[in-house]
């Protein structure tokens, strides 16, 4: 029987993967009459939206709206994210948690052009997903219902095996099946594994079988490649002298990246909802512009707005890893990010060698890098005022030494 408040019409996130495939022909089951606005954002997932508008007919949908949406995610999220130099937990560039928001975005605005009084999405009541895709709707429409199959009480697929035997059921073609069961998302930054092997802390993964875009580094070129990335206040804009918009810049980096193995995690990270997960992350592209991004920033940002900056960065990523993008405290920190790296223009040499991505070079007209100072010559330079420098600096130390003798 249908909710006494059941929604009209739905606008889902829609991905053509496993679980939003089967969650279409499930919600003309679960709320009878209503009418379904499958949602597909092209972040730069390859050949993954090939028919997509079709398969969502076909499993349910009354309405496909397909966005290409690569540009925007890289000028106002990735760079915005790599101004900040977020990474989560040491190792994670948050390839999946900056596309949510993005997505849920643009579903608030195709329910407002459809007319639809709901919004859906396929992720689990498990992962961090679902969290980032009801945050941004709450943020941006408050109004709209939120419609989360996977949190239904009366949703019967539990697991990844039911919803394959679901899909079959209803002659859904799906991407995968039941002896390559790799749970991935893929866009423009990134592309994530998870699942079989991947989930067991005491295996290595199977690396020919999940990585996509990245050479594993063992296969790797035996000669290493130098890659020269220019900035502008803290934006990359050209490759190898190159000038690219953002969203073909990511690409190009991607493609030089991924052939010498750069930007592979490995890692168990702490999902918000509390437990521990494990994943394998390609972000060849991205690995790249945080190794030159930070050279920039070593020679341009003054010592202590930088140290200042690093712990923002933590703070960045953790508001980007937990959903909240729209946070008005996000926002804030972006003003900061911005403002320090409105000096951060110049270009940096990049070395790649069988996983490795190394910064060897960096110049920028905004240099704080004096060479005279930092050489051993004492010219321009008061030796004299250090021993008095020391003295003070350290007093609280001294006095404290000196109390442990009494």
């Amino acid at each position: 029987m249908a909710d006494k408040q059941a929604p009209k019409k739905i606008v889902l996130a829609y991905s053509g993967g496993l679980d939003t495939s089967v969650i279409l022909p499930w919600l003309k089951e679960r709320y009878p009459g209503v009418k379904l606005v499958a949602f597909a954002a092209e972040l730069g997932q390859g050949d993954e939206l090939k028919g997509i508008a079709d398969k969502a007919y076909k499993s349910g949908a009354d309405e496909v709206v397909v966005a290409d949406l690569r540009q925007e995610f890289a000028e106002k999220y990735c760079l915005p994210m790599l101004r900040a130099h977020a990474v989560y937990e040491q190792d994670y560039l948050l390839g999946t948690s900056i596309a949510r928001p993005l997505i849920a975005a643009k579903q608030v605005e195709v329910a407002a052009q459809t007319g639809a009084d709901a919004v859906g999405h396929g992720a689990t009541g498990k992962g961090n997903d679902q969290v980032r895709f009801e945050l941004t709707y709450m943020a941006l429409n408050p109004a709209l219902q939120i419609i989360a199959p996977w949190k239904d009480p009366s949703f019967e697929l539990r697991d990844r095996e039911s919803a394959i035997e679901y899909a079959e059921k209803h002659n859904v073609p799906i991407p995968v099946s039941k002896t390559k069961i790799y749970s991935q998302d893929r866009n423009l930054w990134h592309i994530s594994h998870e699942g079989a092997e991947i989930e067991h802390p005491d295996q290595e993964p199977n690396w020919h079988k999940c990585l996509t875009i990245t050479t594993p580094p063992d296969k790797a070129p035996n000669e290493s490649e130098v890659v020269e990335v220019s900035f502008e206040a803290g934006n990359p804009v050209a490759v190898n002298g190159r000038k690219l918009v953002a969203h073909d810049l990511i690409a190009e980096l991607n493609k030089i990246g991924g052939k010498h193995g750069v930007g592979i995690a490995l890692l168990v990270e702490n999902r918000l909802v509390g437990m521990k997960s494990r994943g394998v992350y390609e972000t060849p592209g991205g690995t790249i512009l945080y190794e030159a991004h930070k050279a920039l920033e070593q020679i341009t940002i003054e010592r202590d707005t930088l140290h200042y900056k690093q712990q923002v960065a933590l703070k960045y990523a953790e508001l980007v890893y937990n959903g909240q993008w729209f946070h008005p405290l996000r926002e804030g920190l972006q003003a900061f990010i911005d403002h320090t790296n409105a000096t951060a223009t110049g270009t940096v040499k990049v070395r790649l060698f069988k996983g490795r991505a190394q910064a060897i070079a960096a110049t920028s007209p905004h240099t704080l890098y004096d060479p005279q100072l930092a050489s051993f010559s004492m010219e321009g330079y008061d030796v004299t005022a250090a021993r008095g420098f020391i003295d003070l600096f350290g007093l609280p130390m001294k006095v404290a030494a000196q109390a442990k003798k009494w």
